[in-house]
């Protein structure tokens, strides 16, 4: 994992730095914050106590390398899933540290995005961006290793879920890139014309889910979470051959802030869209 320390600004460039204390205001300056929330996730942030500070941004180009699997072999290919790993988490912790300039206690409404560049082969930019909040009474929501929160939710779960008596402590990831086993001369005989599973296309990718899922349930685990809320399995390719595939999980780890929870009765909604 990515060395984190708090208040290092070692992976910034000075210019958004000085963007970022620009932001917090000096002397006759007033702050200024920008965002990504709609207008009612700005309210609800607003009404479950929070200030958001800033539109908060981690980003990391990558070299990805290189790992030729056996053609007939069904297995996880390390150098990819570690590459996918830890550009992640180059984006992830430098959106924290962006957090940290601004003093925020922590990030909501987080999108991980690749974007693969024509520089390379490859090259992929990895970018993570998320909005920098700080509760309006000075409460500690940082995590246990003093990080800011990170979250996916958005702006309306997030209220709903501080209302309930939880919090975000992180988000939590798991990837995998696997190599699915091409089928045999012999096999692809056997099942010419005939209605089967393909039992070992269907193995590999259970098998790759799984690691990817219990890589996130290990994060939320060492954060000290209860549970995940709006956990995801993305299913990606990104250009590699047609028989090598990641599976990235995701998630919201919780945890309670109260022993009581006060769960509002839902209630029904009209839309004025057409």
């Amino acid at each position: 994992m990515t060395q984190y320390n708090p208040g290092s600004h070692a992976g910034l460039p000075e210019a958004a730095v000085r963007r970022l204390e620009e932001m917090r205001g000096t002397g006759a300056k007033r702050a200024l914050f920008t965002s990504d929330l709609s207008v009612n996730e700005f309210l609800l942030v607003r009404a479950a106590g929070f200030d958001p500070l800033g539109l908060v941004i981690g980003s990391s180009i990558y070299h990805i390398g290189v790992q030729i699997p056996g053609m007939f072999q069904s297995q996880e290919l390390e150098v990819l899933t570690q590459a996918m790993y830890h550009a992640r988490e180059l984006a992830m912790t430098r959106m924290e540290e962006e957090a940290d300039v601004l003093g925020a206690d922590g990030i909501v409404g987080v999108r991980l995005i690749v974007n693969r560049q024509t520089w390379g082969e490859s090259l992929a930019e990895f970018m993570a961006i998320g909005t920098a909040i700080k509760h309006r009474t000075g409460d500690n929501y940082r995590t246990v290793d003093n990080r800011p929160f990170t979250s996916d939710l958005s702006g309306q779960d997030f209220y709903t879920l501080l209302k309930a008596g939880y919090r975000p402590v992180s988000m939590v990831m798991g990837t995998c890139v696997y190599h699915v086993a091409h089928q045999g001369f012999m096999q692809a005989l056997k099942r010419m014309g005939r209605n089967v599973e393909m039992e070992n296309y269907t193995q590999a990718l259970y098998d790759a889910r799984e690691l990817a899922m219990s890589r996130m349930q290990a994060e939320a685990e060492a954060g000290q979470a209860e549970g995940i809320v709006g956990a995801q399995v993305h299913e990606n390719s990104h250009g590699w051959d047609s028989h090598i595939i990641e599976y990235f999980a995701v998630g919201t780890a919780i945890k309670a802030i109260r022993e009581d929870h006060d769960i509002a009765d839902p209630a029904m909604m009209l839309s004025l869209k057409d």
